[in-house]
Parts: C-alpha cells; sequence; structure tokens
C-alpha cells in the first residue's frame, strides 16, 4: 500500500496485495458491487484499516460512484451512501475513499479541508475536478494542492475516434495520444491537470503516483482483466 501528504491530507492507495479475495478478484479488492464474496470483501477493507492505522472501514465516508459530477458535503458517516463521484470535508481524521480499476482517483487538500474525487471520461467531461475544487476551496484556507493516484495510463487506453474526439474538443489536444502499439488513446492524467489547472490549482501542486493500473500488476484494471476488482484511495484530514 502507498502512502502520501499533499497540504492537510494523509493519502493511502491500496493495491491488490494482501487481501482475503479469490479468483479475478484476488486478493484485496475493496467493492462490493462487482461479484465478490462480501464477506471476503469485508476482510479486505479492515485489513487495509489496520495496516493504515485507521478507524473500522464502516466509520469511513464512502460514495456510490455514477460518473456524474455531484460533490457531497459531510461531516459524519452515515448508512445511506450518496450517489456523487466527489467528497470534501472539513473535519479531521475522518476517512473518505473513492474505489477505481482504471478511472482516475484525485485527492485534493488545502490547509484545514481536503476532498476525493473519481473521475472517468464522463465525469471529467461533467466537471468533477472543476467542481469540487471550487467547493473544497470555498470551505478551507490555502492552495488547493492534488495527488493523483493509479489509473490507467494512454499507452494502455485505447478509445474509439468519436468519444476522443469529444474529449479533445473539450480539452485540448493533449489529451489525445496512442497505445503502445499506435491505435488511439486517452489520457487521462493529462485530463486531470487540465481541469486542475482550469480550477485554479498551480501546477507545482500537482502530484503524481506514475501507476498505470493496466500495466501493473499490483493493481486491478478492469480494461485489462474485465472482472476485476476494485483498489482504494483514502484520505483523511490530519
Amino acid at each position: 500500500m502507498r502512502a502520501a501528504e499533499i497540504g492537510g491530507a494523509r493519502i493511502w492507495c491500496s493495491d491488490r496485495r494482501g487481501g482475503a479475495s479469490t479468483g479475478p478478484y484476488a486478493t484485496c479488492n475493496v467493492g462490493d458491487h462487482v461479484g465478490d464474496d462480501p464477506a471476503a470483501v469485508a476482510e479486505n477493507r479492515a485489513r487495509i484499516a489496520a495496516a493504515a492505522g485507521l478507524r473500522p472501514p464502516s466509520e469511513w465516508i464512502w460514495l456510490h460512484q455514477v460518473h456524474g459530477a455531484v460533490v457531497h458535503v459531510a461531516d459524519e458517516p452515515s448508512e445511506d451512501v450518496p450517489n456523487a463521484d466527489a467528497a470534501v470535508t472539513s473535519v479531521p481524521g475522518l476517512p473518505f475513499v473513492v474505489v477505481t480499476a482504471d478511472c482516475a482517483p484525485l485527492v485534493l487538500a488545502c490547509e484545514d479541508a481536503i476532498g476525493v474525487i473519481h473521475a472517468g471520461h464522463r465525469g471529467l467531461l461533467a466537471g468533477v475536478i472543476e467542481r469540487g475544487a471550487a467547493q473544497l476551496g470555498a470551505m478551507g484556507l490555502g492552495p488547493v494542492r492534488a495527488f493523483l493516484g493509479p489509473c490507467i495510463r494512454p499507452d494502455q487506453y485505447e478509445f474509439g475516434a468519436d468519444d476522443l474526439a469529444r474529449l479533445v474538443d473539450h480539452f485540448g489536444g493533449d489529451v489525445a495520444s496512442s497505445t503502445s502499439d499506435g491505435r488511439p488513446s486517452f489520457d487521462i492524467p493529462s485530463a486531470v491537470r487540465i481541469a486542475l489547472m482550469r480550477a485554479g490549482v498551480a501546477p507545482e501542486d500537482i502530484s503524481d503516483s506514475g501507476v498505470c493500473t493496466a500495466s501493473s500488476t499490483d493493481n486491478f484494471s478492469y480494461r485489462r482483466d474485465g472482472t476485476t476488482g476494485r483498489q482504494a484511495t483514502i484520505a483523511v484530514l490530519m
């Protein structure tokens, strides 16, 4: 499990190692919506919490991610999981989490508030990053900083011409790339950076894990494997 810090946030990125799941979900799948044994998922989440020294996962802020641009503001856990792809808080010690296979997991942080964002190509077009950054900036002090967790990279992310054209129209030509075998592809990290800079985040305040989920055997990747698990990106305001 990788750890990082930006602003007032402590961050952990889980991978597929060290869990209890089997088959295509082996071994540390945290997704409860992909067909895995619920008992194994619960055990995996508990192991991650223990390894990071966090409160139990039942006390984390989870999201029902729908590839939209809704930002959830939370100050305590709830049994009702909101339909949202971003969440922000100014409460210290409260873990926020997004789960991904290839989409971009993003953590935003200023001095006294944090946010998490799940950004696939649909959420990027809908403006989830800009909305999340605006909400965080309105509630916190100091510059907004960003950390991009493991996601698919352009050399592995073949993309249809029509969908890619819409993304190029929105973000500019830098998001158009090619796969390792020369096919058209979408550059998610570039789109994330462009959206962050449009939202006022300085380039020097954007950091990147550099991990490609489709290339790393330590990570789950839907594009590579089809039926598979999910990893978690967790952030806590310290």
